[in-house]
Parts: C-alpha cells; structure tokens; sequence
C-alpha cells in the first residue's frame, strides 16, 4: 500500500494483518501478494471517496451506502465478479483483524453481500492430453537439463494432484523418490500422497543432470540460476506446451491437479479417499469433480450411444 492513499496508523494496521497472514496462517505467497493488491484497490477507492487518506477510524465511520458504492464502482469498470468477490473477501478478513485487535467495530461490512457468482466447475485434460502433456513438455524447454526438471514437475502435478506452490516448495530433501511424499498444504495442514514409480523415475532422471549443487535444504526444483523455479516459469512452458500441442485454453499447471482428481473418480476412485490426496478440507469442494465426470459421461452417451444420435423415436 502507498503511503499516499493511507495515514500511518492504518499503513501500520495493514503491515501488521499482512505479517499475520504470512506468518501465523501461513498463507500462500501468491495469495498473500493477491490480498496487498486487494486491500490496494479498496482503500484507493475509499480515499478517493472521502477526499483524502483514510485512517482506521474512518473505516469504522463507513456506511452501508459506501460499501454499496465501492461495489457500484467495480461494476461500472466491468470488474469481473469473481475478482470483486475475492477482493470483497479480503477486505472482510482485513475488517475482522482490526475488530479481534480492537481497533474497529464495524456493522456495515457485515450488510454486504457476495456478488451471485456463476457456479463453474474444474476443467480437467482428457486421460490423453494428459498424457502428451507430461511427455513431450520437455520439447519446449530451452536446455535438456531444463527439459528433465520440467517434465519431473508436470509429471508430479499430474501423478500426485499436488497445486503448483506445493511442489515449487519442496526441497532436496522432500524429494518424491520413494513410495510415499509428506505435503504440506493450505493451512499448514500436511498430507500424505502416494508416489507412483513414473513419478520417481522422472524426479530421478532431474536430479541427475542437475547443474546445480543442491544440498538437502536447497530447493527440488531450480531456475537457470539455481534459485527456486517461479510459478510464472512453469505456466509460460505450459502455454508454450499448448501451442506445440494444440491443448485447450484450460490447458494449465493446476488443470494437472483436476485432471488427477477426474481419472482418479472415472476409474473408479474413492471420494473421500480423493478428498484426502487432494487436502480438501471439505468434501463439497471435492465433489464437483463428480460433477464433471458425469457431463464426461454424458457426453460420451450423446456422441456414442446410437439411439441418442438417432432421430427417431
């Protein structure tokens, strides 16, 4: 935040809910960042609104009618509603820090409302695409050493349903070359998942054309510099992986995690044992991937079954 749109005692305020975050609820560092540029956003408007810098007390002073207008104005740009959803959430966790602290005591954030969101479901690859995928994703790699690494994660993404920041975060140490991998996940929470010997193999084959010297504590997998690879690296390969392939839009280093989930229910997987594998905190969130199974399955009927093509009665 910009000293300009915000006075000290909020300024620290803010510092102070992004430390908690960080350091206490252990929230993710894309996360954390999505939260800064949320809470960005809002105070922007709100001093704008009021004609000067807010302070926390101004905050405490906002009206129903002003949260209203901010959410008037996200609208008016044409702000998507997820967006407007998410930054309305953290602006709400930002609001209950400041009341847990006793700072503010605001009743009007509680009046207002999620916008209605679109219910969208995950947008898993085909058994097939998944598999061209984790194969030929070194084709697009600008060095063999970089091709092993990257073919190790798509590979681990695909076989072990883990999210991007968890296996980026992994270090030498962690390394999935046994039977098993301990994940640690939203929430601080850990989790074990099963390492398939596809997995180990491709992990194995990275590690021994490495360049870099990694000792136990340094990171699995590593930039050109030997720093640990950014989230923003991998999806450029994969968007370059699209093109080579002709993959769909949806075609991204998370839709390898829904793609786990998917083949693991169409081939008849347990769901609470997915629930488990993924760290779903709730099984609501794992179950839309029956959902997605069923429109599969539903449109293979459509497409196949030859009285569905039929006309007739």
């Amino acid at each position: 935040m910009s000293k300009d749109k915000t006075r000290p005692n909020l300024a620290t305020a803010l510092a102070e809910w992004l430390s908690y975050l960080a350091d206490e609820r252990r929230v993710a560092r894309h996360t954390l960042a999505a939260y800064r540029r949320d809470l960005d956003s809002f105070l922007s408007f709100v001093s704008t609104h009021l004609g000067g810098p807010p302070t926390v007390a101004d905050l405490e002073s906002l009206r129903p009618a002003d949260f209203r207008a901010w959410l008037a104005s996200r609208a008016h740009a044409e702000r998507a509603r997820t967006s407007t959803a998410r930054t309305l959430s953290a602006v709400r966790g930002f609001f209950r820090f400041l009341e847990r602290r006793g700072r503010i005591k605001s009743a009007a954030i509680g009046t207002v409302r999620t916008p209605k969101l679109p219910r969208s479901l995950p947008k898993p690859l085909s058994m097939d695409e998944a598999a061209e995928a984790t194969k030929r994703i070194g084709d697009v790699a600008a060095r063999p050493w970089e091709a092993l690494r990257d073919s190790a994660l798509i590979t681990l993404l695909y076989g072990c349903g883990l999210r991007i920041d968890e296996a980026l975060g992994l270090n030498r140490r962690d390394a999935p070359l046994e039977d098993r991998i301990r994940i640690k996940g939203k929430g601080n929470k850990e989790r074990i998942v099963p390492v398939l010997p596809a997995v180990a193999d491709a992990v194995a084959k990275y590690l021994a054309v490495c360049p870099h010297n990694l000792g136990r504590d340094d990171p699995l997998f590593v930039g050109a510099r030997g720093k640990r690879l950014q989230a923003g690296v991998v999806q450029r390969q994969m968007r370059k992986l699209r093109d080579y392939l002709g993959l769909p839009e949806t075609a991204t280093p998370h839709a390898l995690r829904h793609s786990f989930a998917t083949h693991l229910l169409s081939n008849g997987g347990d769901l609470r044992a997915i629930q488990e594998l993924l760290g779903h905190a709730s099984l609501s969130t794992t179950q839309r991937y029956t959902e997605v199974d069923q429109t599969r399955l539903m449109k293979v009927y459509a497409n196949s079954h030859p009285r569905a093509r039929s006309r007739l009665p």
